[in-house]
């Protein structure tokens, strides 16, 4: 037998999500539950996935950043970015990938709020 074994319901498109989508799934289902718990004191913030950084020819850094925080000003909401391809490479399972993605946005939102990490959410493990 030959040819795909289930054909999709809309010709071009793959029936599975693609890495990268579910990756933003995961991201989205996050920033949900830290969105429900500090909204009041988040304020206005704007969260992105990129696949990478874009990192200057002068790095002086030898690690590739894993987010980026650019706080907000005036009408201006803050951005709170992860970079995918970082993130995918630290992670062997996809257990390493949720908890390394929960463990830069917690750190991420406990700057912004001004706290520690396992103020803003029970399940942060600093050992990830």
């Amino acid at each position: 037998m030959r040819g795909p074994a289930i054909l999709p319901e809309r010709p071009g498109e793959p029936m599975l999500p693609t890495p990268r989508e579910r990756f933003d799934d995961l991201v989205l289902d996050l920033v949900g539950d830290l969105e429900n718990r500090w909204a009041g004191r988040l304020g206005l913030v704007e969260y992105a996935v990129e696949d990478a950084p874009q990192i200057p020819d002068d790095w002086s850094s030898g690690t590739v950043p894993l987010s980026s925080l650019v706080r907000g000003s005036g009408g201006q909401p803050t951005r709170l970015v992860l970079f995918r391809r970082p993130i995918e490479h630290r992670s062997e399972t996809r257990a390493d990938l949720e908890a390394l993605v929960l463990t830069v946005l917690v750190e991420q939102v406990a700057e912004l709020l001004g706290i520690e990490p396992g103020d803003v959410d029970p399940r942060y493990d600093p050992g990830d």
